[in-house]
């Protein structure tokens, strides 16, 4: 079971998500009230271990301005969060290792996800970001041979039942892990981790699993 802590502001928070076993931390470039400056993010990322994923979180950014930001930045991949096409996945994925384009519930889009230039995809609500719950039922079909991760609304008290409910690849959380808002809580993510990966019907992913070069080399 992957975990990703997004939405993450601070390096005593990144730190703290890497401690509590975090395989992936989230930084939101996009316009949101947990963006970060890239600077900061490159002050982070800079000071993690290399085996932890980072990725920058985009909302329908030009495919250059995305992969420039990456690089500037030290994250490792990209996660895109709005209505990119499959052209513009395709141009990102061409100069990043790893990316993940994320559906609200419910898009008919995710059927045809197969076509894009990346196996890993991310289920969310219809507004992604708030904290709510979706009906799990309408993450449909998704095509054979894609990693979904799922995210909208997860927390420490529903995060067993969303993983037995959904099989998914991995889960993505954000304000279901904080004190208050873009400050996480340290037994919030420790026990979000925990039962993520208790109610995983699979062993643990490891990194000779993943779709992208772990180490970033």
């Amino acid at each position: 079971m992957f975990v990703k802590i997004c939405g993450i502001t601070s390096e005593d928070d990144a730190l703290l998500a890497v401690a509590m076993g975090a395989d992936a931390l989230g930084f939101v470039f996009a316009p949101s009230s947990r963006q970060v400056p890239v600077q900061r993010v490159y002050d982070i990322t800079r000071r993690l271990p290399p085996e932890v994923m980072t990725v920058g979180v985009f909302r329908d950014e030009h495919p250059k301005r995305v992969i420039e930001i990456v690089h500037r930045s030290g994250v490792k991949g990209a996660q895109l969060h709005g209505n990119e096409s499959v052209a513009a996945v395709a141009a990102v994925a061409k100069g990043i290792g790893f990316v993940v384009k994320a559906y609200a519930a419910g898009s008919g889009e995710i059927a045809t996800s197969h076509a894009l230039a990346t196996d890993t995809i991310m289920i969310d609500g219809s507004t992604p970001g708030s904290g709510h719950l979706f009906d799990w039922s309408l993450v449909g079909e998704i095509p054979e041979g894609m990693r979904m991760i799922l995210a909208g609304g997860l927390d420490p008290d529903n995060v067993t039942d969303a993983v037995r409910t959904v099989n998914p690849w991995g889960v993505d959380v954000s304000t279901g892990v904080e004190r208050a808002p873009g400050k996480k809580d340290a037994l919030k993510i420790k026990r979000f981790i925990e039962r993520a990966r208790a109610a995983a019907p699979v062993p643990y992913v490891g990194p000779d699993d993943l779709p992208y070069d772990w180490h970033g080399e």
